[in-house]
């Protein structure tokens, strides 16, 4: 028993899901076994109040006999309160009102709740909506193809809720074609739209043709039935006839401006009475020119006021002309040229004069414009001026036969008068008679140019207080060369206008300059100018930065100026940005019509980043940038500096100059030195020794050296020396008396007598009392200066002083004589060994005479 009573819940469950699950579609009243659920209604207009009942029957609920059951209700997942009562019999009944369903559809479901159980028991669908919306704009047409009736319509608001379209259509045979009789009885089905399209067919079954008939459009859904306006027509007035064939166009008469034209219609149309109309237009006409009223089955027509030698294009279309039904198309284009005529009308002209120079001619610029369509009659061949009028049976001379619409040519002084013609294949215009008057007159008031558009302007000016007879307005682009087209002119013949729109030539962002010219009737007015744009932006690029010079605290910079075409605007300002390294950023504006400035206060020796900035009223353009230093100096005080360093330099050329001439100046800071190797003991060295010179060990450099003795020795008359070199004979030996000998001395820092000359002889063989020039030399160190090695001391037989020149002296030779032995027979003073003077190399060219008593001296 425990068993069964565990398992009681689960099984009352299950069979809850197999008896009381919902099932198929909403109706007013459901009944799931033991409940139903019922609604006041299923569709409703939207935004109306809902009611809605469920009952449970529990005796026929197996399980739910005893115990309470609670009923919920949910739209949809949302959950709704309702009221529950228990009803006759044994039932509960829950009753639920919404005042406002404002849902085009949802679902209504029905719960109860047993022993902590929740289990949907029954369901209704709720459709809310609009009634159908009035069809409105029915019209239809019929196909003489097939005779089928096609009606369109457009569809009203929508309603939410499925709505059937028809189109409806009622006939009467008996009735008159002029009478339309509303009979219900009668109405049919004429078609009904697919796909949710608006518009269909009638098949020609339906169709009464020739006779009223009564059609509509009826829309119905769950809320109602709406009709459409009813439609009472005769199908065939709503017929849409095949386009006409114009056969031929001709002009006639000829020399009038009338056109014949024949057209004639297809066959499906032949028996009826058509109403038709015309079109034309010409290739510069803005629109169609509409010729209504032609009436007939086919057949001609003519029709006048065209233009002559003009291309027209011609269209023709046809309808019924007892209805006012459709219009068929457009036949296809014809294009017809109309027969010329001689141009007709003056032309506008304008010019200018100037002196031709030597001749006394006139250079004349003639323009004129081109005659206007009307009045040229045709296509102008070219153009003629003349000096004077066409007489009968004499043409004047010409001077100028162009196509152009300009014309310079040369005249006599004094011409006033010109006269112009055009011309075309049918023959030459009257001419229009040029007066040529000097630019005296009084000028305007005031003029001004503003913008109209991109591509115009409108020019404005105050009238001078003396008539005008007409106006003449030039203009051209700044960049653009003068008189490169006549579009650049205009001409007012109203003397009582002040304002004029120009559109030829003109192009945003470019520069126009504008020029009026008052007409009077015996003069011209001076020019007023003017300048505009039509459209401005930014410049298309600023200027180029240049330096143009620069200081320590200031820089001028220069520039050039934007083009005229690339400016795009009037330029209002130039801006100067300038900024160092530590992002210092300064900036100046200048006028536009400068082109330098100069920026001061810098600091000096200082890194300066520069870029300027064009601007026009409608944008601004940044250049490129400019790097520039400072300088450490400004030029004056670069030249003060110079001029210092100059007059510095003179003053020591000035002192250099003065040591110079000033000996005893010199002498304290450069004393005399002598230089041995200038002087005539260097020059007297025999040529051998100076291609081979003696090169002796233990020579060094001596010191500078003065000459401190010169000693001159006499010798005895009638010695006359002997060859250089040769030995002298023994006869002669013998009987020559003993002569003193040379020598070199060397004396060191402690031999006596230093600093002085000696002249001691030597007693040779057959030595003799006669005396030979020689020099002794001392050396002596500098005033302050160590004392130097031994000193040389040489014998010269040179009369010639020893030269002051402060040259480097030559390397003297030292005496071999002091490294050996002296010889026999020549005894030296005291410590010192004297040598043969033959020995020494140097002395060996020196001996002026007693060279023969020398040989005994000499060491082989």
């Amino acid at each position: 028993m425990a068993r069964r009573g565990a398992g009681t819940p689960f099984l009352l469950r299950l069979s809850l899901l197999l008896l009381l699950r919902p099932g198929g579609e909403w109706d007013p009243s459901r009944t799931l076994g033991c409940a139903s659920v019922a609604v006041g209604s299923p569709v409703v207009p939207l935004g109306s109040a809902v009611t809605a009942s469920c009952t449970i029957q529990s005796e026929l609920c197996r399980g739910l006999e005893q115990g309470k059951v609670w009923i919920t209700w949910m739209l949809d997942n949302e959950p709704v309160a309702g009221s529950q009562h228990r009803g006759p019999g044994g039932t509960e009944v829950s009753n639920l009102t919404l005042p406002q369903f404002n849902r085009t559809q949802a679902k209504l479901w029905c719960w109860v709740e047993w022993n902590g159980t929740k289990q949907r028991i029954g369901m209704a669908e709720i459709r809310a909506g609009y009634p159908p919306a009035k069809p409105f704009n029915l019209s239809c047409i019929l196909d003489l193809s097939n005779y089928g009736l096609t009606c369109q319509w457009e569809q009203g608001a929508d309603s939410h809720l499925p709505t059937s379209v028809a189109l409806k259509c009622a006939g009467d045979p008996r009735a008159h074609s002029s009478r339309c009789r509303r009979s219900r009885a009668q109405a049919v089905t004429g078609c009904t739209p697919q796909g949710g399209r608006s518009r269909c067919t009638v098949p020609r079954r339906l169709l009464q043709l020739y006779r009223q008939m009564e059609i509509w459009v009826s829309a119905t859904n769950a809320l109602g039935t709406t009709e459409s306006e009813h439609l009472c027509i005769d199908p065939m007035d709503v017929a849409k006839l095949d386009p006409p064939a114009l056969q031929s166009i001709q002009s006639i008469p000829f020399q009038t401006d009338c056109v014949a034209l024949a057209w004639e219609v297809t066959r499906s149309n032949a028996h009826m009475e058509l109403q038709c109309e015309l079109r034309y237009r010409a290739p510069e006409d803005p629109a169609w020119a509409v010729v209504t009223g032609i009436v007939g089955q086919a057949g001609k027509m003519q029709h006048c006021g065209f233009l002559f030698g003009t291309q027209y294009r011609f269209q023709m279309r046809c309808r019924r002309s007892s209805a006012q039904g459709y219009w068929s198309e457009w036949s296809p284009g014809r294009n017809y040229t109309t027969h010329e005529k001689a141009p007709m009308g003056k032309l506008d002209a304008w010019w200018s004069t100037r002196p031709a120079g030597a001749g006394g001619r006139l250079e004349v610029q003639l323009r004129w414009k081109a005659p206007r369509p009307r009045e040229a009659n045709g296509r102008v061949l070219g153009y003629c001026v003349t000096l004077s009028p066409r007489k009968r049976g004499r043409d004047p001379p010409t001077v100028c036969n162009t196509t152009h619409t300009q014309c310079n040519f040369s005249a006599p002084a004094g011409t006033r008068r010109v006269y112009l013609s055009a011309y075309n294949a049918a023959g030459e215009s009257a001419p229009t008679e040029v007066i040529l008057l000097e630019r005296k007159g009084q000028p305007l008031a005031g003029l001004r140019a503003v913008p109209r558009g991109e591509r115009s302007l409108w020019v404005r000016w105050e009238a001078p207080p003396t008539p005008v007879a007409a106006y003449v307005l030039e203009w051209q682009r700044v960049s653009s060369e003068p008189g490169r087209c006549s579009a650049c002119w205009q001409m007012e013949r109203d003397g009582a206008t002040t304002a004029v729109l120009i559109r030829d030539g003109i192009e945003p962002f470019q520069r126009y300059n504008i020029s009026v010219y008052p007409l009077y009737k015996d003069t011209i007015g001076v020019p007023v100018h003017t300048a505009a744009y039509s459209k401005q932006k930014a410049p298309s690029y600023a200027p180029k930065l240049y330096l143009k010079s620069i200081s320590k605290s200031d820089a001028e910079l220069c520039w050039d100026p934007v083009p005229v075409e690339m400016q795009n605007g009037f330029i209002t300002s130039y801006t100067i940005f300038w900024a160092n390294s530590t992002a210092e950023v300064s900036s100046a504006t200048v006028n536009p019509s400068l082109s330098s400035f100069v920026i001061r206060k810098l600091k000096p020796s200082t890194l300066y980043k520069v870029h300027i900035m064009a601007s026009t009223a409608a944008g601004s353009t940044n250049g490129t940038s400019l790097t520039l230093v400072t300088m450490v100096l400004d030029d004056i005080e670069i030249q003060f500096l110079f001029l210092t360093l100059g007059l510095i330099f003179v003053l020591l050329i000035l002192l250099l100059i003065c040591f110079q001439k000033n000996g005893r100046v010199k002498q304290q800071f450069w004393p005399s030195v002598p230089d041995p190797a200038n002087s005539s003991l260097g020059k007297w060295v025999p040529a051998e020794l100076q291609q081979e010179p003696l090169q002796l060990p233990g020579v060094r450099e001596p010191g500078l050296a003065t000459i401190s003795t010169v000693a001159v020795l006499e010798r005895a008359s009638g010695k006359q020396p002997s060859a250089w070199g040769k030995e002298p004979s023994a006869e002669t030996a013998g009987t020559f008396p003993a002569v003193p000998q040379p020598y070199v001395r060397q004396e060191g820092p402690g031999t006596p007598g230093r600093g002085r000359a000696a002249a001691e002889p030597c007693q040779g063989l057959g030595g003799s009392g006669e005396t030979v020039q020689y020099a002794q030399v001392v050396g002596d160190g500098y005033k302050g200066q160590q004392h130097a090695p031994p000193r040389l001391y040489l014998r010269s037989n040179s009369t010639q002083p020893l030269l002051l020149d402060p040259s480097p002296s030559p390397k003297p030779y030292e005496n071999l004589w002091f490294h050996g032995a002296p010889p026999h027979g020549c005894p030296g003073d005291g410590a010192f060994s004297e040598e043969l003077p033959a020995t020494f190399p140097l002395l060996q060219g020196l001996r002026i005479g007693g060279a023969e008593e020398l040989h005994d001296c000499r060491a082989f």
